[in-house]
């Protein structure tokens, strides 16, 4: 079951089964809040005008809603559906479902500790709660940090937590791409630009790098890494050795990031 209680602050954005579906609006429950009630008025439903609002949501769907206003004394929940764009769903959907994955883990430290998960959630849940933005990240960090989890946080419960996380959760990534423009004039041209893209992945020693071709003179640079700041560092040190090569050898050779 879910750990978060009390209401959702202005401007969260929370999941919702919708309950309840009438002309003027959507009644749902808030995944995340113990099933509290909610309700989409039918102008908050789309941007354009609704004929039939259940073209729009039905009973049984799982939405994604920004909430937008809370009295609490009522037990009220004001929520806007149209407010949330595509983007914004795919998020925290994901974020929601590893949420839910996370408990499950819990739920499996608490057997093989054989305690409660009441008493796990005692023992070490809430004050991880306390710490991360959710229990999922607290497994990530166990997982790609482990000596800096290690020393923040000890007890009985760590083996098993970091058996646990181990066993079900990947380190956490980060992708970055960009495009190398590379062209070479020389008769034997494709020979330099392809030595040169070989010396570049070369360089990366063990980082993971990939470079493909997207139609010449364009080259795909893709990089991931445990943290964005690294990934861009790869990136960097990479290409530059492909514009290095490759200049020295006649040609010519540009890096451009592609907006988002």
């Amino acid at each position: 079951m879910s750990r978060v209680r009390g209401f959702p602050e202005n401007g969260e954005l929370v999941v919702c089964t919708v309950k309840n579906v009438k002309n003027f609006g959507a009644f749902v429950t808030l995944d995340e809040y113990d099933d509290r009630e909610g309700f989409v008025h039918v102008r908050d439903v789309t941007s354009g005008w609704v004929k039939y609002i259940r073209d729009f949501v039905r009973e049984g769907q799982k939405i994604v809603c920004k909430v937008l206003g809370v009295d609490s004394s009522k037990g009220h929940i004001d929520l806007s559906l149209k407010s949330v764009n595509e983007h914004q769903k795919r998020e925290k959907i994901q974020q929601w479902k590893n949420e839910k994955k996370a408990e499950k883990l819990v739920e499996i430290i608490a057997e093989r500790m054989s305690i409660s998960v009441d008493e796990a959630y005692d023992m070490f849940g809430n004050e991880l709660l306390e710490e991360y933005e959710s229990l999922y990240e607290a497994f990530e960090d166990a997982v790609s940090d482990t000596e800096g989890f290690l020393g923040d946080f000890s007890g009985e419960w760590t083996d098993t937590f970091l058996e646990v996380a181990r066993e079900n959760v990947a380190p956490p990534t980060v992708s970055i791409d960009a495009i190398l423009e590379m062209t070479s004039s020389a008769p034997d041209g494709m020979d330099r630009v392809r030595s040169a893209l070989v010396a570049a992945l070369d360089s990366a020693e063990g980082e993971q790098v990939e470079i493909t071709c997207v139609g010449c003179p364009k080259y795909r640079i893709v990089v991931t890494a445990p943290e964005y700041k690294e990934a861009e560092e790869t990136l960097k040190s990479v290409s530059s050795v492909a514009i290095n090569q490759l200049t020295k050898a006649g040609g010519t050779a540009v890096l451009k990031r592609e907006s988002k």
